[in-house]
């Protein structure tokens, strides 16, 4: 019964989080697609504070399905709870403007760090959704949610890594990015209701 309420305290945090990112972008200087998400956690306004609140409520939700997984499959919740500590530290350093990363733009530490932390965050979940997509100790469903997470995620990911390398911030970057946090916000939140609907 714990283990069902933290799941569904999971699901509401990542549904909560992922709308007010998605509605902080929307209506911040990023709407555009050639732009980085994290940039509406750039400057100050109403967006900025916003999109902040969002990704710590999205940390908060992975520290919380790692919490529930933990019984179960533990080195999947290790990556859960190592993604959480990422999207914190991503929210609370923001990037500059631009969100500039290496080969193609001059940093700061700051970027760097923050960039670094989102791109760990993401590497964690993905891997975690493959542990759950190949486990035998997780029930069926949150297996074939995890192995079609995992069927769109990592050739996503594979895409804006080497996008972000070959051609730097761009549409196509703006655009798989988008693709790659939509995948994992879907598989965060169906996995995290899935798993609040059992003992």
């Amino acid at each position: 019964m714990r283990r069902t309420m933290v799941a569904r305290g999971a699901a509401a945090c990542v549904l909560a989080g992922t709308v007010t990112v998605t509605l902080a972008v929307v209506v911040g200087p990023t709407s555009a697609l050639s732009g980085y998400v994290s940039e509406a956690g750039v400057g100050a306004g109403g967006y900025v504070t916003a999109y902040r609140l969002g990704v710590l409520g999205v940390a908060v939700a992975l520290l919380l399905f790692a919490t529930a997984l933990a019984q179960v499959l533990r080195p999947a919740a290790g990556l859960l709870a190592a993604g959480a500590a990422g999207t914190g530290l991503s929210a609370s350093v923001p990037c500059s403007a631009g969100c500039p990363l290496p080969p193609y733009e001059p940093t700061t530490a700051a970027d760097l760090v923050h960039g670094g932390a989102s791109i760990a965050a993401v590497a964690c979940v993905v891997f975690a959704m493959l542990m759950v997509a190949w486990s035998a100790e997780v029930p069926p469903l949150l297996r074939r949610l995890g192995l079609v997470g995992v069927a769109l995620a990592l050739p996503l990911s594979a895409t804006i890594g080497v996008a972000m390398l070959t051609v730097g911030r761009s549409t196509l970057v703006g655009v798989v990015e988008r693709a790659l946090l939509g995948v994992i916000a879907l598989w965060l939140i169906t996995s995290t209701l899935t798993a609040s609907s059992r003992e």
